[in-house]
């Protein structure tokens, strides 16, 4: 194993340390350190930044995945929704979310919604808010609605920590938490270009992180790990090999098991973009820092949010942003993955699937939920959807393996260049169903 390939070996199991951490042991040890307050929120998204500027540690919270047992949470909830709302209030029950002195729902469905009104029933002694969002993306009416959302937020936290919240210690956090999606744009560009360079369950791991860690921290580890990836693939450590790159859309809530990540990329693929962890790069753009930092954060999300299921697209073609992203990342299909039971992404799948028929691009879809523990089926599916695009592309076989060879050759050509120029990557700027 090279130098550079045990430095990866390092971060990475740091990482998957941290994602094992269902206890929050990570977040018991930062309090114990600082003396001060840890906040947690459900995914898809939310302003970080006003957290970090109270002097608190933005905690994520994604269920228990395949780690725990669930006894007493599935007694809250019907048998019909998501897996998510139930892990959740299991690690609640459980005193595995102990460290945590509030938590935050934003928006995403009426299953979440629902589940900040158990969590107030459940535990009144600990903060909680609904954490609304504008439907209207007009800054004159979205914008002001949005702004005195995020008003409310900081003055709940003012409140729980004990001291005033200003506009300079906003604009403070703000720089930090766009250099942290700078550094998580810098992976991305990198698993776009080269992903044999940067897994994509190694990726997850890293982006992931960030959950637990302080966001410089966390900035540090991305530029860290991308840093020793490019150096171990230069030592010959990370071959290209002949996989089908592809897009998942629709893990934006709840996550896939690790394994399963794992599995797609075993069964011949390449994800070279994906939604997991969406809520860290959910901003396509820096948030500014000049003026009012509340209303820089309000038109960031009207104006720079990443298109999801969760979020009212004004204007926009359904689908058309997906089939933008299979293009600007190279990938040569779809694959949807959503949990069970996720009404946004299941009602806006067919739609998507739609816009991908029209565009050309091949897709398959499946089911799953956090807790799945058999991969066989899926593998299958991905394997034999990764190699009818390599076999039996409209363009012809000997055709499409030339133009495939002819795309890597140029992607490794293009990052060989970037590291010679002392560039980072990005510096400039249950079973389902196929359609292949």
């Amino acid at each position: 194993m090279s130098t550079s390939e045990s430095e990866v070996k390092v971060i990475v199991e740091r990482c998957e340390a941290l994602y094992h951490d269902v206890d929050l042991q990570a977040v018991v040890d930062w309090k114990a350190r600082t003396g001060r307050a840890a906040i947690g929120f459900l995914p898809i998204y939310v302003p970080r930044e006003i957290i970090d500027a109270a002097g608190m540690l933005p905690v994520g919270m994604r269920g228990g995945g395949d780690q725990i047992e669930i006894i007493r949470g599935d007694a809250y909830f019907q048998s019909y929704i998501c897996q998510i709302p139930r892990s959740t209030i299991e690690l609640g029950l459980t005193g595995r979310l102990d460290a945590l002195d509030g938590v935050l729902f934003p928006s995403i469905c009426d299953v979440i919604r629902n589940l900040s009104g158990m969590w107030q029933l459940l535990f009144p002694e600990k903060y909680a808010r609904y954490l609304d969002v504008p439907q209207n993306f007009d800054s004159a009416v979205g914008g002001v609605f949005y702004r005195r959302e995020l008003e409310g937020l900081r003055d709940d936290l003012e409140k729980l920590g004990g001291r005033p919240i200003d506009a300079d210690a906003l604009r403070a956090s703000i720089v930090r938490y766009n250099a942290n999606r700078q550094a998580l744009e810098r992976l991305m560009t990198l698993r776009r270009e080269a992903p044999w360079t940067a897994p994509a369950d190694e990726s997850y791991l890293v982006i992931r992180a960030g959950d637990l860690l302080p966001v410089d921290e966390h900035t540090q580890l991305i530029d860290d790990y991308v840093a020793a990836a490019q150096r171990a693939h230069a030592e010959g450590a990370r071959p290209m090999r002949d996989r089908t790159p592809v897009v998942i859309s629709g893990a934006f809530c709840e996550q896939p098991p690790l394994p399963l990540i794992r599995t797609l990329e075993r069964a011949g693929c390449y994800v070279v973009w994906d939604d997991m962890t969406l809520g860290a790069r959910w901003l396509t753009a820096d948030v500014s820092t000049e003026g009012d930092p509340l209303l820089a954060l309000s038109e960031a999300f009207l104006h720079h949010s990443t298109p999801t299921a969760s979020v009212y697209e004004p204007g926009a073609h359904k689908g058309q942003p997906l089939c933008d992203q299979v293009r600007r990342c190279g990938a040569e299909g779809v694959i949807f993955a959503a949990p069970s039971f996720c009404d946004p992404a299941l009602l806006d799948q067919p739609m998507l699937q739609r816009a991908l028929d029209r565009a050309g691009i091949p897709w398959t879809a499946f089911k799953y939920a956090e807790n799945l523990g058999q991969f066989q089926v899926i593998r299958e599916q991905a394997g034999t959807f990764a190699d009818s695009i390599r076999l039996w592309s409209e363009q012809g076989t000997e055709q499409a393996s030339e133009q495939r060879s002819e795309r890597r050759h140029e992607q490794g050509k293009a990052l060989e260049s970037s590291r010679g120029n002392g560039e980072r990557p990005g510096a400039t700027s249950e079973q389902g169903s196929d359609h292949a």
